[in-house]
C-alpha cells in the first residue's frame, strides 16, 4: 500500500496547530463530501483519506506516533518494546547510541522492515526479532459511511471505498448514528508476514423520515381530527414499514400517547427483535368553517361545552 502523507493530504506542514488541523479538515471534508460529489469515485476516495488523516492528526498521542513512525505508527508500541528488550539484553551496551538520531520516518515495506531492525538494533536484534517471530499486524483503517435511516432498517450490502479500493460489505440492520464497527482483516497488509489490519467504520445516519429514533424506539406525532378526538373512531397511522389501523377512544386529549409494541426499529444484531413505536396525538382545530359548521359550534357552546 502506498504511503499517504497525512499532512500533505490536509495541505499542512508538521508544525500545524490543532486548530489549523481542524480548520483544514472541515474545509476539505466539505469540498470532497459524497453528497456534493455523488458520481465522483476519486472525490469519495479522497474524502475517506481526509477522514483517516484527521482521525490520526487530531489525536495528540496518535499524532506523536505518526510523526515518528509514519504509516507504521500503529506499531509504535511494539517497536518501542523491541528497543527496550534489546537494550535490556545488552545489545546496545546499555543504551541506543546514535541509532535514535537517524530520524526514521516509519515508511517501511515488507522488504525493508528487516533492515530497520538491523540498523536500529544491530545484527543480534535482527536474528532475535525479524527471524524469530517479529510479525506485526497491518495498519488499521478508519472510514465514515453515510446512510439514510431507511437504509439501516434491513441488513443490506453496501460498497465503501477505502484508500481507492472498493469493499462490499453487509451492514447489519439497526446500526446507530455515530456507531463504529470493526471489519476484521480489511486494513493494511501485515509486516513480516503478520496479519492484516482491521477496518473501523463509523456511521453517519441521516434521518430523512418523520420518526425520531432513540436506540430501537421510534417516536412520531399524528394529527387527529377534532371530531374523532371528541367522538372516537378508527384511524390509519404510519409506521416505519407500512400503515396500521388504530381505534381512538372518545374524549382523547391533545398530547395523548399510544405505544405500538414491536413497531419500532430493529435491535442491532438481534434477529427479529424490534423496539416500540410511540405516537403522540395532536388535535387539529379547524381553521375554516362553513356557516353551517359555525352555527353548530355556537349551539354546542350554548350547552356549556
Amino acid at each position: 500500500m502506498d504511503f499517504i502523507d497525512y499532512y500533505k493530504l490536509l495541505e499542512l506542514d508538521k508544525s500545524a496547530t490543532p486548530e489549523q488541523i481542524k480548520k483544514a479538515y472541515r474545509k476539505l471534508a466539505r469540498k470532497y463530501h459524497p453528497d456534493l460529489n455523488p458520481d465522483d469515485k476519486t472525490a469519495q476516495a479522497r474524502f475517506q483519506q481526509i477522514n483517516e488523516a484527521h482521525e490520526v492528526l487530531s489525536d495528540p498521542e496518535k499524532r506523536k506516533k505518526y510523526d515518528e513512525y509514519g504509516k507504521d505508527w500503529q506499531h509504535a508500541d511494539q517497536f518501542e518494546q523491541a528497543k527496550r528488550q534489546q537494550a535490556s539484553s545488552g545489545g546496545f551496551g546499555g543504551g541506543f547510541g546514535g541509532a535514535q538520531s537517524q530520524g526514521y520516518s516509519g515508511n517501511f515495506d515488507d522488504d525493508t522492515f528487516s533492515d530497520f531492525f538491523e540498523q536500529m538494533f544491530g545484527g543480534r536484534a535482527r536474528a532475535q526479532g525479524a527471524h524469530r517471530g517479529a510479525h506485526f499486524k497491518g495498519q488499521d483503517f478508519n472510514a465514515e459511511l453515510q446512510l439514510r435511516l431507511s437504509d439501516v432498517y434491513d441488513s443490506k450490502k453496501h460498497t465503501i471505498t477505502v484508500n481507492g479500493k472498493n469493499i462490499r460489505l453487509t451492514i447489519p440492520a439497526g446500526v446507530e448514528n455515530g456507531q463504529t464497527i470493526k471489519i476484521k482483516g480489511y486494513g493494511g497488509p501485515g509486516i513480516q508476514g503478520g496479519p492484516k489490519g482491521d477496518l473501523y467504520i463509523t456511521f453517519n445516519i441521516l434521518n430523512d423520515t418523520n420518526f425520531r429514533r432513540e436506540k430501537a424506539n421510534l417516536y412520531t406525532t399524528h394529527n387527529l381530527p377534532l371530531t374523532t378526538a371528541v367522538l372516537g373512531g378508527e384511524i390509519e397511522v404510519n409506521t416505519f414499514n407500512g400503515k396500521v389501523k388504530l381505534k381512538v377512544k372518545p374524549g382523547t386529549a391533545s398530547g395523548s400517547k399510544v405505544k405500538l409494541k414491536g413497531k419500532g426499529f430493529p435491535r442491532y444484531k438481534k434477529q427479529n427483535e424490534f423496539g416500540d413505536l410511540y405516537i403522540t396525538y395532536k388535535i387539529e382545530v379547524p381553521e375554516q368553517l362553513t356557516e353551517k359548521q359555525t352555527e353548530l359550534f355556537r349551539e354546542l357552546k350554548k350547552t356549556g361545552l
